[in-house]
This record gives C-alpha cells, structure tokens and sequence, in this order.
C-alpha cells in the first residue's frame, strides 16, 4: 500500500494500492493497462485539491504531472493551450505577467488545469467556462483522443459533461483558453466591486483577489482543507422570497433562469458554526464555507461534520447543502450528498 496523504490537500491518512505521477501519455496508457489487468480500479486526480478519500483506496490513483504551454494570437484574442497538469494559479500568474487578461479573478484556486473545466471552477463573478475554447480529452479504453468545444462540455455551475457522460474513464489533457485583447474588468462581486480605478488592471485584480482569498482562506499545507467545502445552493424564485423576507439581509444572486443562488458560507455562518469541531475536522473560523482538518482529522470525522452542517442549514433555512468536493471510496467516486444525508 502507499501513503496518499502528500498527494491531496486534506491531508488523510489514507493509502492506495499504487500510486503513480504521469509524465507523458504514453506512461498514462500502460498505467492504465496495467491498472485493468490488475482488475483493479484507477483514479486520475491532479493536485487532489477538491477529493475527500473516504477510505483507503484499492486500486492505482495516477498524479497528473503533464506540463506544457502553447500560445498564439490573431488581432482579437490570445489563444493559449495549456497541459492539464500545469498548476492552475501559476498559469493565471503567468497570464498576468505576459500581459493577458481576463482569468484574473479566478487567481489562488488550488489545483491543475486538467481539472478546472471539471467543476468549472468560479469565483468573484468569473467562471473557467466564460474564456475556454476548447477541451483535448483521451478515452482511456479506446485510447482515441477528441476534442471538446465549450458548447459540448454542457457547463453549468459546478458542472460539466466530465462529471457525468464522460467521467471516470475520459482524462482532460490539455485546455484551450481564448481571451480577447479587448479586456473588460469583471469587479461587480464583493471586496472588488470598491477596488480603485486606477487598481482595475489585471495585476490589480490579481493582487487583490490574492489578498481577500490569502486572508479568508486557509493554506492547506497548514491546515488541510479542500477549499469551499459546499456548492452556493440555487433555489426557484418561490422558496428565495419565502427567505428574503424573513432575512432581508440575505446575499443572493439572480440567475438568468429566474432561479436565485444563495451564499452557503452565508447561511452555515448565521447557524453559528464557524470555529465548530468533530474530532479533528472543524468549521474554519474566518470562513465557514471551509471544512479544515486541524492535525489529526480521520475521513469519518470531516464526513461527520459535513453532515452536520448540513442538518442545521436544512433545519434553519430549509435549503439543503450539496458538497463541492468529490468523495472517493474504496473503487472510486461515491455520492457524497447521499452519504451526508
């Protein structure tokens, strides 16, 4: 068995029967060939920055290590096609640096490029699906590898095609993103929506959304976490109006479908959890939308406390909260909101 527990930023301890850092294809397909051999199972994970391993996992997970970067313009855009195991901040640094704009706001969420198109990663009013072109995707059985427009990867909030038709056996192998020259600032969302003037470049968004999320968040090489614990619950306009008026003070986000997306850190906050512990898993004090694990948390107890907090939103607000990250068991992903219920 091998320790998993410097390959996810929860930090459990729990171990697989192999664990393997890809390179190259080619060492992803005869790791996968022997994995089915094996008959055993195979995960695919870059920084294991959104999985919550629930128990020791009983076939081989595979560490996306695949680097590299293209990038070519015409008098519009800039078009940069990235490997999916470049880490996701250091691109949008690099994109800054080089004077591109436009994946600023998505600056400091952790994990790989191969895996933000997989939940569509978002934050301060951008989402990854806004400025990407293109997926490269490799079918693992049939070793054919196709490419994806942003229409057929069926984005949506904290959604994709690759959570659902094409999940498990499809890998994400490289991401093309399209960002026009013809930047506009996106400041509308929280601490931004103040930002000076003179601030509202790219560098400027940049460094402040690194400040807010370095100030909020915990660094999970400190505290072991996998960043918003939760998905912000989207209600129909029925339920939102039965809330509004008993919590005026409410953050809420109309959506385009007339449904209302409602702040889940929010709502944990006003049941009076932050800083609340099972075992070695606590609500994060400065950001309750954060499960931590303090030191010495088992998968039981950050399971446990997910449950929690759930119960005690449901029972005070009625909206139930679904979770962000992935649950891995022993043969793979499992439901992680059946198993919080």
């Amino acid at each position: 068995m091998h320790d998993l527990k410097r390959f996810h930023t929860f930090s459990i301890p729990v171990n697989a029967f192999a664990v393997e850092e890809i390179t190259t294809l080619p060492q992803l397909l005869a790791c996968y060939q022997k994995t089915k051999v094996l008959e055993k199972p195979f995960l695919f994970i870059g920084e294991g920055s959104d999985v919550l391993f629930t128990e020791n996992f009983s076939g081989t997970v595979a560490i996306n290590r695949m680097l590299g970067k293209k990038h070519y313009e015409d008098d519009d855009y800039h078009y940069l096609t990235i490997a999916g195991g470049e880490n996701w901040h250091q691109f949008v640094k690099w994109c800054v640096q080089q004077g591109i704009g436009g994946l600023e706001n998505l600056a400091l969420i952790p994990g790989c490029v191969g895996s933000a198109p997989i939940q569509n990663i978002g934050a301060y009013g951008v989402e990854v699906k806004d400025f990407l072109k293109e997926v490269k995707v490799l079918d693992l059985d049939t070793q054919n590898i196709s490419t994806l427009t942003n229409d057929e990867c069926q984005f949506g909030y904290r959604e994709s095609i690759f959570k659902h038709a094409l999940k498990d056996r499809h890998i994400i192998i490289e991401v093309t993103f399209k960002l026009p020259k013809k930047w506009q600032p996106q400041v509308t969302y929280g601490e931004l929506a103040i930002l000076p003037i003179e601030l509202r470049t790219p560098q400027g968004i940049f460094d402040k959304v690194c400040e807010i999320r370095a100030n909020k968040l915990p660094d999970p090489r400190i505290e072991g976490n996998a960043g918003s614990f939760f998905k912000n619950p989207i209600v129909d306009q029925d339920i939102f109006s039965v809330l509004e008026k008993q919590y005026p003070q409410m953050p809420h986000y109309p959506q385009t479908d007339g449904t209302v997306k409602l702040a889940a850190g929010w709502l944990i906050d006003q049941c009076q959890l932050k800083g609340y512990q099972i075992g070695g898993a606590k609500v994060h004090p400065k950001q309750a939308l954060v499960l931590v694990n303090v030191g010495n948390a088992t998968a039981d107890d950050v399971v446990a406390l997910a449950r929690y907090v759930r119960e005690k939103v449901l029972a005070k607000f009625g909206v139930a909260l679904e979770p962000e990250v992935r649950f891995i068991g022993n043969n793979g992903e499992i439901d992680a909101s059946s198993l919080i219920s």
